[in-house]
C-alpha cells in the first residue's frame, strides 16, 4: 500500500485544517517546498498537494508554488483545489504534476469529467469528499444530498483512474479511519480507491492494508505525520511499501 504525505497549501504556506475549517489552521512549513523536501528525506516517492485557498475560490491560486515542488524535486505529484476546467486541468499538468484531482466539477458538471478523462487518459482522480456519507463540495462548505457512493460508480462510468476518499468529519482530526464507509465505496467500483482524513496511529494504517483486497491501493496522510504519531518510515514498514 502506498503511503502519502499531503502537503496543504493555504496562503503561501503549508498547513492543515481541523475538519476542513479555513479558519483552523495549525502551520508547519513556512515553504511549501521546504515540506516536500522534508518528505523526500523521508523517503517519499508521491506526495499529494491541496490548493486550499484554490479549492475554495474556484481556480488555482498557488501554481508557483507547485510548481517548484515539481522542478526542485523527483516526487510524483497529485494535485487537487480549484481545477474546474480543462484548461485549468492542463495548467496544473504542464507545471509537471503527475495526475490531478478534481472534486466539485466531477459532481457539478460530469460532462466536464467525461471530457477531462478522455483528454488526458489516466490522469484524472475524482476527489469525492463526504459528510455523514453526503458528497461535500466547493472546498467542503456545501453538503449535498447526493450519496458517496452514488458518485463513486458515476465517476468510475464517466472514466475516472481512481477515487480519493475523505471523510471531511475525520479530516485533521487524527479519530482514526473511517474504515466502513471506505470498504463500501471500494466495493462499490472497480477503479482503485486511495483514502484519506482521519489517520492517527499506525493501526489505522493496519486496518486499511486489510482493505487492499476491496481495492484500497493507497492513503494520504497528513497531521499525523507532522505531529509525529509515527514516521513515514514505519508507515511504510507497516504497509508494505
Amino acid at each position: 500500500m502506498l503511503i502519502i504525505p499531503a502537503i496543504d497549501i493555504k496562503d503561501g504556506r503549508c498547513v492543515r485544517l481541523f475538519q476542513g475549517d479555513m479558519d483552523k489552521e495549525t502551520v508547519y512549513f513556512e515553504s511549501p517546498l521546504d515540506a516536500a523536501r522534508h518528505w523526500v528525506k523521508e523517503g517519499a516517492t508521491f506526495i499529494h498537494i491541496v490548493d486550499l485557498n484554490g479549492a475554495v475560490e474556484g481556480r488555482p491560486v498557488h501554481a508557483r508554488e507547485v510548481e517548484a515542488i515539481c522542478k526542485e524535486t523527483a516526487l510524483s505529484v497529485e494535485l487537487g483545489g480549484g481545477l474546474r476546467s480543462v484548461d485549468a486541468v492542463k495548467a496544473a499538468l504542464d507545471l509537471g504534476v503527475a495526475r490531478v484531482v478534481v472534486g466539485t466539477a466531477a459532481y457539478d458538471h460530469p460532462e466536464l469529467l467525461r471530457a477531462l478523462c478522455k483528454s488526458f487518459p489516466e490522469k484524472i482522480v475524482v476527489g469525492i469528499d463526504a459528510r455523514g456519507g453526503k458528497v461535500a463540495v466547493k472546498g467542503w462548505k456545501e453538503t449535498t444530498a447526493m450519496d458517496a457512493v452514488e458518485l463513486a460508480q458515476r465517476c468510475e462510468s464517466d472514466g475516472a483512474s481512481r477515487i480519493i476518499y475523505t471523510d471531511v468529519s475525520r479530516d485533521g482530526t487524527r479519530e482514526g479511519v473511517n474504515i466502513d464507509e471506505t470498504r463500501a465505496l471500494a466495493r462499490s467500483v472497480k477503479i482503485p480507491i486511495i483514502a484519506s482524513g482521519g489517520v492517527a496511529t499506525l493501526d489505522d494504517i493496519r486496518r486499511l492494508v486489510a482493505l487492499e483486497q476491496d481495492g484500497v491501493e493507497g492513503v494520504i496522510v497528513g497531521r499525523a505525520l507532522y505531529a509525529g504519531a509515527f514516521t513515514l518510515t514505519h508507515a511504510r514498514s507497516v504497509a508494505g511499501a
